[in-house]
């Protein structure tokens, strides 16, 4: 089992800290994994393993519980006011009212809290109005490159192109890695896993009845990866095809994916006039093989994907990204952090004179100093182009 010590090592850095530690991301990405090597972590670390308690809301052993009463009359039967309690609640969202249970068992006992979940709602308003700002975020994301390839099975004379062309195609869900090297397993698992995430975190939670329509714009959605677009061009072209749908409508649903972590929303921001803008925006799948299996292999080998898998590496390196605008120029990702803001674009290749000159031309534009990136598939060591850096995106993963 793959130690994912970055992860790891940030709710060591939390515990004992008096905030409920929010472990999120989207199913089947490592967050019920993290948690049992916590556990295990902690016992390692000398705390009674009768006070460590850790309950997954998906197995049947808790079925019964129900509400936020039930769980809290459970662990109160089971926690001691003398004593400290790690308390490791699994895909929480499973229990009505959650966030009441556990407010209270902050408040009434010493307890160190840790709580996983399969959607954003688990940080809703509501539920941070209630813990007063004692929440403690960590976004968790499916195996990077790096994480890949100390996993998956490879053959002996597979060289880095190939291995990389496999996480291009079959992307980073931690279970891939062993299923043998069998694509058409795999494809059968990421079906199935992009089901299990609509119908639980999409339809069964909002309540939707045309699962048709929400099956057709995950595929458009798949198919348009890295195009600006909004919700009005969307119910154009559902409407072309026979849908009547409304923009509002579309906008709902778009969220409802976004809040099940199957895509994201990455906003435009407009350079020279140094603000967001509310118009378009462009969206990226959580990982290359969900997307792949939802539009098909034939462009998994395309720019969209290198740009859907460099926008996920960035956001798992704690970035904030935008689509960057200047005047009518294009920049594929503004990156920032507490630290520095890098700008990126992302070819296949350069090697054509146009294509080089198309992607060097919008940073060139640009006029500030921060560090300038392209991102190619081209065999490149340590090049620049009029101070702009060219780094070949294997390397760049590798890092």
């Amino acid at each position: 089992m793959l130690i994912r010590k970055n992860y790891l090592d940030k709710l060591i850095a939390s515990k004992d800290l008096k905030l409920i530690k929010v472990i999120t991301g989207v199913r089947r990405s490592g967050k019920s994994t993290l948690m049992l090597q916590y556990k295990d972590y902690l016992e390692k670390a000398k705390v009674k393993k009768t006070n460590i308690i850790y309950m997954n809301f998906e197995s049947a052993e808790f079925y019964d519980i129900k509400d936020y009463r039930d769980l809290y009359n459970y662990l109160k039967e089971r926690i001691s006011k003398k004593e400290k309690y790690y308390i490791l609640l699994d895909e929480v969202q499973n229990i009505f009212s959650w966030e009441k249970a556990v407010n209270s068992l902050l408040v009434d006992f010493d307890t160190d809290i840790y709580i996983t979940g399969s959607n954003a709602y688990l940080l809703s308003s509501e539920l941070t109005t209630l813990l007063a700002g004692r929440v403690l975020t960590i976004k968790i994301y499916p195996f990077s490159y790096k994480e890949f390839i100390l996993e998956y099975p490879f053959k002996e004379n597979e060289d880095k192109y190939t291995k990389f062309d496999k996480y291009l195609k079959y992307g980073g869900m931690p279970m891939l890695v062993n299923m043998q090297d069998n694509e058409e397993l795999i494809f059968n698992y990421l079906n199935d896993l992009k089901e299990v995430v609509l119908k639980k975190d999409v339809i069964n939670r909002n309540k939707i009845k045309d699962t048709v329509f929400l099956d057709n714009l995950i595929k458009y959605m798949a198919s348009t990866i890295g195009n600006f677009t909004t919700p009005n061009s969307i119910a154009e072209f559902m409407r072309k095809n026979g849908s009547v749908i409304t923009n509002e409508t579309i906008d709902a649903y778009l969220k409802m994916l976004e809040n099940a972590y199957i895509i994201y929303k990455v906003p435009r921001y407009e350079l020279k006039g140094k603000q967001l803008l509310k118009t378009q925006g462009k969206y990226y799948f959580i990982d290359n093989g969900l997307k792949n299996a939802v539009a098909g292999l034939s462009a998994y080998d395309s720019g969209s994907s290198y740009k859907n898998l460099i926008y996920i590496e960035l956001l798992r390196r704690g970035y904030e990204v935008y689509v960057g605008q200047y005047n009518d120029l294009e920049v594929d990702f503004i990156a920032q952090n507490a630290k520095e803001t890098i700008y990126y674009q992302v070819a296949r290749s350069i090697l054509d004179e146009k294509v080089e000159e198309r992607e060097k031309k919008s940073l060139l534009a640009i006029n500030d100093n921060y560090k300038k990136i392209i991102l190619t598939m081209d065999n490149v060591k340590n090049k620049q182009i009029a101070g702009i850096e060219v780094v070949n995106i294997i390397d760049f993963l590798q890092e």
